[in-house]
């Protein structure tokens, strides 16, 4: 929950710990932070930290950045004022840190290092690490690999395996839309019909998450967020509308679907 002043603070803490919403039983106050978030995701040799492509998350669930937290709500790579070279500065500055002092204690890390950032005024602050490939960002970031990833994460599993490793990128944009279900993130409509997966283009990449196949065959909804709909383009206006215009093809009762997703990028 994202508490814009003190009111809000309280109520939230009120909602979680006496309310007890959601089973709450401990809760973490963090400062507040502002400026534009940024996922940077790394590849690690146990040794040193490589970084991939930006991308940037929306984890609000309605469009300007309005309502509760989500898991991500979509996300685009990459972000125009994060090239190769300000990606490396700020992998110097973020991960390697963390693999140094992880060697040091004897437990080299290896696999992918995701950092959640937040570029304010002041400087990047992190926001969150995880130990894995992130969600929407990936859908958006691996599209645009060049590279052989197979090689990639061979090299990582290595120690030193990745040094001096440049990670070749596509110039395009991609976009990823998140398609979540009715009552997320709140609850989870399940069981609704999915229509239209058959009519997306098929250099549309479509990610299953919260899908099932019924008794008769067809593809329903189990879970929060549904489906992912990633698009290539020239540019962030030309992958964004062709992300929304496959999205679009997609139907089930409840969908819900960002309006805003990598407007920034277009207006950059």
């Amino acid at each position: 929950m994202i508490a814009e002043d003190e009111g809000q603070a309280r109520a939230a803490l009120d909602a979680l710990l006496v309310e007890r919403r959601f089973g709450t039983e401990r809760v973490l106050v963090e400062e507040h932070l502002e400026g534009e978030e940024l996922s940077l995701l790394a590849l690690c040799d146990g040794a040193s930290a490589v970084p991939l492509a930006s991308a940037q998350d929306y984890k609000r669930i309605f469009d300007d950045d309005r309502g509760p937290n989500t898991g991500g709500m979509g996300s685009y790579s990459p972000v125009p004022e994060v090239g190769a070279e300000r990606a490396r500065e700020l992998c110097r500055l973020i991960h390697q840190p963390v693999l140094d002092e992880l060697s040091l204690r004897g437990t080299p890390f290896h696999g992918v290092l995701y950092a959640g950032l937040m570029l304010t005024r002041d400087g990047p602050r992190v926001l969150e690490f995880n130990v894995r490939f992130g969600d929407p960002e990936t859908q958006a970031i691996l599209p645009r690999l060049e590279d052989d990833l197979l090689t990639l994460l061979e090299g990582a599993a290595i120690p030193g395996g990745l040094a001096g490793a440049r990670i070749a990128w596509s110039p395009k944009t991609a976009v990823t839309l998140v398609l979540a279900s009715r009552g997320y993130p709140e609850s989870a409509s399940t069981g609704d019909p999915i229509a239209g997966l058959d009519r997306v283009p098929s250099d549309v990449f479509v990610t299953h998450a919260g899908t099932a196949r019924a008794a008769d065959g067809s593809i329903v909804t189990a879970g929060g967020r549904v489906l992912s709909v990633t698009a290539l383009g020239e540019d962030a206006a030309d992958a964004r509308d062709a992300a929304y215009a496959a999205a679009e093809m997609i139907e089930f009762e409840g969908r819900q679907l960002r309006r805003d997703i990598a407007v920034r990028a277009v207006r950059a």
